[in-house]
């Protein structure tokens, strides 16, 4: 999609040209300079009348009418330098891509060196085009019925810049591998809950393992009933639909060690089992597979960046329904760690499921575990659609991710684990601890019992139930799945990678 050149000359023949403009600027400079000089000072009087702002993610469309050779220009507002970052950046890149699509631009030239600015480095701004064209115009195919309508696509990207073009073309493919596993994410998300069981998502994680050369194994209910995985059968147990556990590895490293490894909730559908969810939006559980849908995104953009670090890959997955045979309040199950749980509330299913799959990767070598899970309703009451939770038990390890995610323009917050929470759920009569103590700390209860089988293990605890799905669109892409943490977990595993 992304051609890098030099020279660029508003005479030659191009039919959409975009420019970044900057509101410390009261005339044209650069690129705008040559334009407004070509145009008989016409981008200077729009400038002084306001008709052309320079306010962030402002986007003004001028049409040259044939005095130059460029036909079409898209001014994009980046408000003031000492503002600029990252997000911003990023954001105001989605919003002239959004446009662009808006107008069926399917040709493009980019004057890269308008947006540049001292705040965020060169090769960032790059990955941040890179990341949010891709990024703001996804779209679901979805299963409408289709009128001879035409996908819309942006066919070509010309990046006009003098800065080094080595560094340029490193920064669009890492920004490319990004998006394209955010991206992967989101379709997974999107997908209702009859066409991805947890066998299809199997199939897609061995389908993204096979692309790019990694290791992989799909547990079946057999082989979890030998490990004595009673927490995961028990949640599966009400589905018709058999659980998997599906383990990937990637191997940089000729001894398997140092092994980041991400655990992903995959409840393809959860309708809550007994403790039943309210009928109003349960459609949207569909995307209770959210944690799931990150990891498969980060294996698609490590498969794509080939970092130098050992990566895990574990995804539990199953539906939480209800038949006869659906585990029920009061039931004890025993996981595989040989902790016994009572079961207070069967809605409380994704940490069941990621608690023997926690276990079973600490079996196959994880040094770090990351957990990612639309795990509770109330880390959705405390932070919206906003930011994602997230529970810690090493500081260095909390503090190198919290890094990750800033550079990544995802918002994160830590919720506390101090000493009392540890007891919060061991109030059962029958079992070492219940699944659900109630209201009261509802977030931390998730990540407490997470703890329990993590153990001494460096972890990170990822609550991303607000923030996987949304009902509103951004600059950054449409309403629904966002692939939420895909970013900031590849951010971790370059940092990994580069220590």
């Amino acid at each position: 999609m992304f051609t890098v050149k030099k020279g660029l000359d508003v005479r030659q023949d191009i039919h959409t040209l975009v420019v970044g403009i900057y509101g410390d600027d009261k005339k044209p400079t650069g690129i705008a300079s040559e334009i407004d000089s070509a145009l008989n000072g016409h981008i200077s009087e729009l400038f002084k009348s306001d008709d052309l702002s320079a306010k962030l993610k402002k986007v003004t469309r001028i049409h040259t009418l044939g005095a130059l050779g460029v036909k079409t220009i898209y001014f994009v507002g980046l408000g003031l330098r000492k503002d600029l970052n990252y997000r911003k950046v990023r954001e105001a890149f989605g919003k002239v891509a959004k446009e662009l699509k808006q107008h069926k631009q399917e040709e493009i030239a980019i004057a890269m060196d308008s947006f540049y600015s001292e705040a965020v480095e060169f090769k960032q701004t790059v990955h941040a085009l890179s990341e949010a064209f891709m990024l703001a115009t996804y779209q679901f195919e979805d299963y409408k019925e289709k009128k001879n309508e035409r996908k819309y696509e942006l066919k070509r990207i010309e990046l006009y810049s003098e800065e080094d073009e080595a560094t340029i073309d490193y920064a669009l493919k890492s920004g490319e591998a990004y998006a394209a596993g955010t991206n992967v994410a989101r379709d997974l998300v999107n997908t209702p809950g009859n066409l991805l069981t947890p066998t299809d998502l199997a199939a897609q994680a061995v389908s993204i393992a096979q692309k790019h050369g990694f290791e992989y194994d799909v547990l079946e209910e057999s082989d979890m009933k030998e490990l004595g995985m009673g927490a995961l059968l028990g949640v599966s147990q009400g589905s018709d639909q058999d659980a998997k556990l599906i383990v990937v590895k990637y191997k940089a490293k000729e001894k398997w060690e140092d092994v980041l490894t991400f655990v992903g909730k995959g409840l393809t559908f959860d309708a809550g089992g007994y403790s039943l969810k309210p009928a109003l939006n349960m459609h949207e559980m569909k995307s209770d597979m959210g944690g799931s849908a990150a990891v498969l995104g980060a294996m698609e953009s490590v498969g794509r960046l080939k970092p130098d670090v050992n990566v895990m890959f574990v995804i539990p997955s199953s539906e939480n329904l209800i038949n006869g045979s659906a585990m029920k309040p009061g039931d004890v199950l025993t996981s595989m760690s040989g902790k016994t749980i009572e079961i207070t509330n069967t809605d409380a299913e994704g940490r069941l499921i990621l608690a023997d799959a926690i276990t079973y990767a600490k079996e196959q070598g994880a040094s770090y575990l990351v957990d990612l899970a639309t795990l509770t309703g109330g880390v959705v009451v405390a932070f919206g659609d906003i930011a994602s939770g997230v529970m810690s038990n090493d500081e260095a390890f909390f503090q190198k991710f919290e890094q990750c995610a800033e550079e990544a323009g995802e918002y994160v917050w830590r919720l506390p684990m101090f000493g009392p929470y540890k007891k919060i759920l061991r109030i059962s009569n029958v079992a070492d601890f219940v699944n659900s103590a109630g209201k009261n700390a509802h977030p931390v209860q998730g990540g407490v019992f997470l703890s329990e089988f993590v153990e001494d293990t460096p972890w990170l605890h990822l609550d991303i139930a607000g923030t996987a799905y949304s009902n509103k669109a951004s600059d950054l892409g449409p309403k629904g799945a966002t692939g939420v943490m895909t970013r900031s977990i590849v951010k971790l595993v370059e940092k990994f990678a580069a220590k």
